[in-house]
C-alpha cells in the first residue's frame, strides 16, 4: 500500500464512497480510503439495535447517479442501506483504495512541503497533498451526566453500541432518551421484556410514518426507464415544501404541528399520558420523527413513561428528581450523539501549527461547510452547518462531493498546490448564516435540541432549502481562496 496518496478519504459512510466514486469518475485515481473498522459503511455499519431504519424514504436517501429500483420498502430497513452501500464499492471498483482496519488519529499541515501528513492509530503516516473528511457526525454516541452511571451492576449500553449478547426477555429495562432511535427500538422491545422504563426528558414531535411495502409488480415498474427517478423527483419536492416551515417562518409549521397533534390524538386515548407525550416547544425546533408503532407501545400495560428527569443511578436502580427508585436489569441509553463538538475534537494542525481548536475557540464554521481558512486542501463533507431536518442529507454530500471536485479541477487549472479559503470569506458568509439562523424554528422554537453548541448557536443545520445550497456550490469563486504555489 502506497504511504504517498494523492488524496487521502477519511471514513467510508455514504460521504466517503460519494467521494470517491466522483473522484474516479473525474480521473482522479490516485487516492485511498481509510475506514478504522474491519468493514464500510459507517452509521450504518454500526447502528445495529432492533428496527432501525431511515427515516427518509429510501429512493431520496441514495446516490442519484445510482438508483435502486428493488428497495423493499419506502423507508428501508438499515441491513438494506447497509448492502447497497457495499454493492456501491464492488460496481465501482473501490475495494483497491480501501484501507480498513485503518483509523485516522492525527494530521497535519505541512507548510513547507504544502501537504499533508496523516498519522493512523498503528503508527504509520500518510502524505497527501489534500485531505477529504468524510468522518460524519452521528459516530460518537453522547451519555448523559448521571451522578453513579459507572455504579450499575447490569448491562447498560447505547443504542449505537447494542449488545446482542443481552437477552432482553422477562428483563426490567430502562430506556433514557426519547430520539430518533428510541422512537424506533421501544417498539421492538416493548412486549419482550419484563417491564419497560422510559426515561423521557422532552417529548418529541412525531407524524405518522408513510411507510409500505413495495411489490415485485411495483419494483419491476420501477425498473422500467426513468420510473424510478420520476419517483426520486417527487420524494425529493414533498420533502422540500417542509422547509418552509424551516427557512422562512416558523408560524408556517402550524399545519404540521397539527397533523401531529391529531397523531398523538387517535393513538393515545389516556389523557394523562396524551399530557406526558405533548411537546411545549414548536415543531421543528427538535427533530421531527416519524413512527407508527411508538405511541402504541407507549400505551401497553407493561410500558411507563416517567418525566421526572434522572437524579442518580444505583448498582440495581434508578433513582428518579422525586426520590422514587425504580429497580432495573438493563439500561438503554437513547440519548443520541455528540454532534457539534464530533468535529472540534479532532486532532488536525493546519498552517503555522494552528489547531482546529484554535481556530474553532469561537464555534465550529466552515465556508459553505466544506473548508476552513488556515487549512489547505482540507474538506470536510457533511461539515458544520450542512445537515437537514427535512430532506436527504445525501443530497448534500453529492452537492459538497461537486465543490470538492470543482477546487481540485481550480488547482490543476492554475498549477498551485494548495488552496485555502480567505478568512474574509469565511467570516462573511458565516455572518449571513448567523443572521439567517438566529430567527427560524431552531432558536425561536422554545426548545434546547443538539443542533445548538453550548452557546445556543445552530453549528449544525442548513438553514434553507436544499436546491439553494446546490446552486450556491455550483461553481467555485477563485476569489475566495489563496492559491499557495
Amino acid at each position: 500500500m502506497t504511504t504517498r496518496p494523492g488524496i487521502t478519504i477519511i471514513g467510508s459512510g455514504f460521504a466517503g464512497l460519494g467521494m470517491a466514486i466522483k473522484l474516479k469518475e473525474a480521473g482522479y485515481h490516485d487516492f485511498v480510503i481509510l475506514e478504522k473498522a474491519a468493514e464500510i459503511g459507517g452509521t450504518w455499519r454500526d447502528n445495529t439495535y432492533p428496527g432501525c431504519a431511515c427515516d427518509i424514504p429510501s429512493h431520496m436517501y441514495s446516490f442519484s447517479y445510482e438508483l435502486n429500483p428493488g428497495w423493499s420498502r419506502m423507508f428501508s430497513p438499515r441491513a438494506e442501506i447497509w448492502r447497497y452501500m457495499r454493492d456501491c464499492v464492488d460496481k465501482y471498483g473501490l475495494a483497491p483504495h480501501l484501507r480498513l482496519g485503518s483509523e485516522f488519529v492525527e494530521m497535519a499541515y505541512d507548510d513547507a512541503a504544502r501537504d499533508w501528513k496523516v498519522r493512523l492509530a498503528g503508527g504509520e503516516t500518510l502524505t497527501s497533498n489534500a485531505v477529504v473528511a468524510g468522518i460524519g457526525a452521528l459516530h460518537v454516541p453522547s451519555y448523559p451526566e448521571i451522578p453513579g452511571r459507572e455504579s450499575f451492576r447490569g448491562p447498560a449500553f447505547h443504542s449505537a453500541g447494542w449488545d446482542h449478547s443481552v437477552d432482553l426477555t422477562g428483563k426490567r429495562v430502562a430506556v433514557i432518551g426519547t430520539g430518533a432511535s428510541a422512537v424506533q427500538f421501544v417498539p421492538e422491545i416493548a412486549g419482550r421484556v419484563a417491564r419497560l422504563h422510559l426515561f423521557q426528558r422532552t417529548p418529541p414531535w412525531i407524524h405518522p410514518k408513510p411507510d409500505f411495502p413495495f411489490s415485485p409488480r411495483a419494483r419491476r415498474l420501477l425498473r422500467l426507464p426513468g420510473a424510478a427517478r420520476t419517483l426520486r423527483n417527487a420524494i425529493y419536492w414533498v420533502l422540500e415544501t417542509r422547509a418552509l416551515g424551516f427557512t422562512v417562518d416558523p408560524r408556517l409549521m402550524r399545519a404540521h404541528q397539527e397533523a401531529a397533534l391529531r397523531h398523538l390524538t387517535r393513538q393515545v386515548p389516556d389523557p394523562v399520558l396524551r399530557a406526558k407525550l405533548t411537546p411545549d416547544y414548536t415543531i421543528g425546533c427538535k427533530r421531527v420523527l416519524i413512527s407508527n408503532d411508538y405511541y402504541p407501545a407507549l400505551c401497553r400495560d407493561d410500558v411507563e413513561v416517567i418525566t421526572d428527569g434522572v437524579r442518580e443511578i444505583r448498582e440495581n436502580s434508578i433513582v428518579d428528581s422525586t426520590g422514587r427508585e425504580t429497580p432495573i436489569d438493563v439500561i438503554i441509553y437513547g440519548t443520541g450523539f455528540r454532534v457539534t463538538d464530533a468535529l472540534g475534537e479532532q486532532r488536525i494542525t493546519g498552517r503555522a501549527g494552528r489547531t482546529i481548536q484554535e481556530a474553532w475557540r469561537d464555534g465550529v464554521e466552515a465556508y459553505h461547510g466544506v473548508v476552513t481558512a488556515g487549512f489547505p486542501n482540507l474538506f470536510f463533507l457533511l461539515g458544520p452547518n450542512t445537515g437537514l431536518g427535512h430532506n436527504s442529507v445525501v443530497f448534500m454530500i453529492e452537492s459538497q462531493v461537486r465543490y470538492v471536485i470543482e477546487c481540485l479541477r481550480l488547482l490543476s487549472r492554475t498549477g498551485a498546490r494548495a488552496l485555502d479559503v480567505r478568512s474574509q470569506a469565511q467570516r462573511h458568509y458565516n455572518d449571513r448564516l448567523r443572521r439567517r439562523l438566529e430567527r427560524l424554528v431552531w432558536n425561536e422554537g422554545g426548545c434546547r435540541s443538539w443542533y445548538l453548541d453550548e452557546h445556543g448557536v445552530n453549528r449544525t443545520l442548513w438553514p434553507g432549502f436544499t436546491f439553494e445550497y446546490w446552486a450556491r456550490t455550483r461553481k467555485v469563486k477563485p476569489e475566495a481562496y489563496e492559491l499557495i504555489h
